[in-house]
């Protein structure tokens, strides 16, 4: 079974929210171009550009924070497992 990497960014509802197609500008960032070519090339204002970058990095930063907390619970369920195995160490 595979793990996902990334999350997976609820790219119509952005559409929807900025009304422009979000895998597009997705698919150009993974490209390289800079967020002054883009907007030039797509005609969309360079802050609603920012404001969609934001909101894309927002959704990986959370969760990342999910995975990060989830890590540090089975670490710390694993630890006091250990301890209550092995009591006098």
């Amino acid at each position: 079974m595979r793990q996902q990497m990334s999350p997976q960014i609820d790219e119509k509802a952005l559409s929807k929210k900025y009304r422009t197609s979000v895998s597009k500008l997705i698919r150009l960032w993974k490209v390289g171009q800079s967020d002054v070519e883009i907007a030039t090339g797509t005609g969309i204002d360079l802050f609603t550009l920012r404001e969609i970058k934001n909101d894309i990095e927002l959704a990986y930063r959370k969760y990342r924070l999910e995975k990060k907390k989830e890590a540090l619970a089975k670490s710390q369920a694993s630890l006091k497992h250990q301890i209550f195995l092995r009591p006098l160490l």
